[in-house]
């Protein structure tokens, strides 16, 4: 009544060998995780050093990308120029969205166990905190 299989299904999950498809260790997907969330964090920065320029922003997107490019086995960030993003974003928001995103990172950081991003992502978190603060947000 029925037809018999004729070929191997291709939704089978008995796969010949373990290399079947590609494999990435659990150190590699964090690797690509963490590299995609200092990325963003990146972003914001150069955002930020746009609308207010500082030393302290610039030191922090060169450290932010010396830290990509390492995840990245040498290759360096995509930046773009703030200036050509379109809408603009109060200092405020972005600062909320940089501690967000620092945050992520330590989390990621602490789970890879790299010291390094973990320190850069505190302090990131540390800073875009302190700038949330009425004070420092009426000198912006």
């Amino acid at each position: 009544m029925y037809e018999p299989i004729r070929a191997k299904s291709v939704h089978s999950t008995m796969a010949g060998t373990p290399h079947d498809f590609p494999h990435r260790s659990r150190e590699e997907e964090l690797d690509i995780q963490l590299a995609g969330h200092l990325a963003a964090l990146l972003a914001v920065t150069d955002e930020l050093r746009a609308a207010a320029p500082s030393a302290e922003l610039d030191t922090a997107a060169e450290r932010l990308t010396e830290q990509v490019a390492r995840l990245r086995g040498g290759r360096t960030p995509a930046r773009m120029p703030a200036a050509t993003t379109g809408r603009k974003a109060t200092a405020a928001a972005l600062h909320r969205r940089a501690h967000a995103l620092a945050g992520r990172a330590l989390v990621v950081a602490a789970s890879r166990a790299d010291t390094a991003v973990a320190i850069l992502a505190a302090e990131r978190m540390d800073a875009h905190a302190a700038a949330q603060q009425p004070s420092a947000l009426a000198s912006h």
